[in-house]
């Protein structure tokens, strides 16, 4: 990984996109800070769209569409995007599964977390999950005494030994049903909302991120960035990002911003 200090003018003069994960890449120690709503604010004024893509759930993203300085946003990992259209007042809701199979596959999930909470002392169900619609996210850190790593492997096998797909967080295991994940919306978000083929024009993307989930959108985008403190998961990670900021958590999204718009 390198710093992101050192990036080319040609490579920043190309993005025309940041897409963000939230948790650890915009929060400082679970906090939303003035710095990242500045930094989001500044790219919307260089006409850079502002996009994050989340594990957090669809009560939440609902939020986040209309009231933060953002274009769209991608939640649940994948599950769905929102597209808040400021001159019309209509939010774009777009489902990965329809309302049927939602409701399905909540019934399984309601299952398969009560075998987690069984079989995995100490974890709990994520403060967040009441607003979520199509995944379960355990919590083995953001609200718990944080759970060594093999307990957090087993949550994954629970998921993968049922059928489900599962991904890890800095905070959460989420786990659903389904063949999709936060790449293959955001595929959807920008042939629909964006009218483009995210394969043409990944070089005027920047991702940025800080954990295991991030890894197939850190294998995709060439122009990938990981905060300070994805140090922690160099281990856990398939694919670690090309950039790295120096600073951790929202101070390095900030920290990205700054270099991406200096001239």
């Amino acid at each position: 990984m390198k710093p992101f200090s050192t990036i080319s003018a040609e490579t920043k003069k190309n993005i025309r996109y940041v897409l963000t994960d939230i948790d650890d890449t915009l929060t400082v120690d679970g906090i939303l800070v003035s710095d990242i709503f500045i930094a989001m604010e500044r790219l919307r004024q260089a006409r850079i769209l502002v996009v994050p893509i989340t594990g957090r759930p669809a009560g939440w993203c609902d939020h986040m569409a209309r009231m933060w300085p953002i274009d769209a946003l991608v939640g649940e990992n994948g599950a769905f995007y929102f597209y808040y259209d400021q001159q019309a007042k209509i939010m774009r809701r777009r489902y990965w599964k329809t309302p049927l199979e939602r409701h399905s596959d909540a019934a399984a999930l309601k299952k398969l977390e009560s075998l987690i909470l069984e079989k995995v002392p100490g974890a709990m169900v994520s403060a967040d999950q009441r607003y979520r619609e199509a995944d379960l996210a355990i919590d083995f850190c953001e609200d718990v005494p944080p759970l060594p790593k093999d307990k957090i492997q087993q949550i994954v096998r629970c998921f993968q030994q049922a059928g489900a797909r599962a991904k890890i967080s800095s905070i959460h295991v989420n786990g659903w049903f389904g063949d999709y994940d936060k790449l293959s919306m955001t595929r959807l978000l920008f042939a629909e909302i964006f009218n483009s083929d995210l394969e043409q024009i990944k070089n005027q993307v920047l991702y940025i991120g800080d954990s295991p989930n991030d890894a197939p959108m850190f294998a995709f985008f060439k122009t990938a960035v990981g905060v300070a403190n994805v140090r922690a998961f160099i281990d856990d990670i398939d694919t670690l990002p090309a950039w790295i900021t120096e600073k951790k958590g929202g101070y390095g999204f900030a920290e990205m911003v700054e270099i991406l718009l200096a001239k």
